[in-house]
This record gives structure tokens, sequence and C-alpha cells, in this order.
């Protein structure tokens, strides 16, 4: 049933993860800034568990490359399906170790967040040196950071919200801590 339920939901994350960079009118200038596809991926290894969140994030920015020609799957969605399943591993693992408490959850994203850019700047390299586009460290610091600032604030404010909201209702709760007796994770709570 678990298994179930986990994969029911990583095919809704993924889902969101190809429908929620329309909002951004597949503007790619629009698209770098604000990162819809990432929150989704968060997401999924938050609440799915660290393989789940891998194969999402490694799995949706090709897909949605295959399915929209966006983003280009040379080198950008290729090096995209390597930052954001290192986001699904790490939100999912760091996630899945540490306390269920506030700070811990914002340890456990932003850890994730600069895991998947470091991530994406080594793949970068080598792909983006392939397409014939040379990617200097000015190239990475724009792409990782500066143009992605809109997209990182989003995402550090709505995520944990999301998650806060999620534990209170009840629905972040962990079978296995649960099987375990686990109060604090059974409650569902998130301090």
């Amino acid at each position: 049933m678990r298994q179930t339920k986990r994969l029911v939901l990583s095919a809704l994350f993924m889902a969101l993860g190809i429908v929620l960079p329309f909002l951004t009118g597949q503007i790619q200038q629009i698209g770098n800034m604000l990162l819809p596809m990432h929150i989704p991926v968060l997401l999924c290894g938050f609440i799915c568990g660290w393989q789940y969140g891998l194969a999402v994030g490694f799995i949706t920015p090709v897909l949605r490359s295959v399915l929209f020609g966006m983003p280009p799957l040379m080198p950008t969605a290729a090096a995209m399906a390597v930052e954001l399943a290192v986001y699904g591993l790490m939100t999912g693992l760091l996630y899945r170790k540490l306390p269920k408490k506030t700070p811990y959850l914002y340890v456990s994203l932003l850890c994730a967040m600069v895991a998947g850019r470091i991530a994406w700047g080594i793949v970068g390299i080598p792909l983006f040196g392939m397409a014939g586009n040379g990617f200097t460290a000015q190239v990475f610091l724009s792409g990782a950071l500066l143009n992605a600032i809109p997209g990182i604030i989003l995402q550090i404010v709505l995520i944990p919200v999301i998650m806060m909201a999620l534990a209170r209702a009840g629905l972040l709760r962990d079978e296995e801590a649960e099987s375990r007796g686990d109060e604090a994770v059974k409650s569902g709570e998130i301090n």
C-alpha cells in the first residue's frame, strides 16, 4: 500500500513538473528565474523519499523536453536531469535522517539546493562543451545563482509552508516510524 501511494504521488509530482512551466509562458528567461520544475521534485523527495525524488527529478526534465521541446534536450534538459535528481535524492535522504523540526526542514532544503546546483555545474562543463557553448565560472554563477534568485526565494518560502501544512493536516506520517511507535513522527508534527 505504501509503495502504491508513493508511486501515485510521484506521478502527480512528475505531472506538476511538466505542467507548472507553462505558467511561465514557455519563456525560458522567466522559467530560469522562477524554476517551476524544481518545486514538485523537491516536494517529491520530502514526501515520497529519496528513491522517488531521484527518479522524478531525473525523468521530468527529459520527458518535458521530449514532449514539448522545452527545455532543449541537450545540454539543458540533460544537465537539469542531474540537478533535479540530486534535489530529489538529497531532500529525501536528509529529511529522513534529520529530526522532523522546522529548522531541519530548512537545512534539508538548502543542502539539497546547494548540492543540486553543484551537480548541475559539474555535468554542465562537458555537456555545454559538447554543445559548443563555453561553460565558464560566469555562466555557472549566472545560471545557478544570479538569474535564479526569485526561484530560490520562492522555494525557500513555499516548500516549508507546504510541508508544515501537510504535517499539521496529518498527511506526512512516516509509516516506518509509525511501525516503530515514534510518537513525534506519528503525530505528523513539524515544529
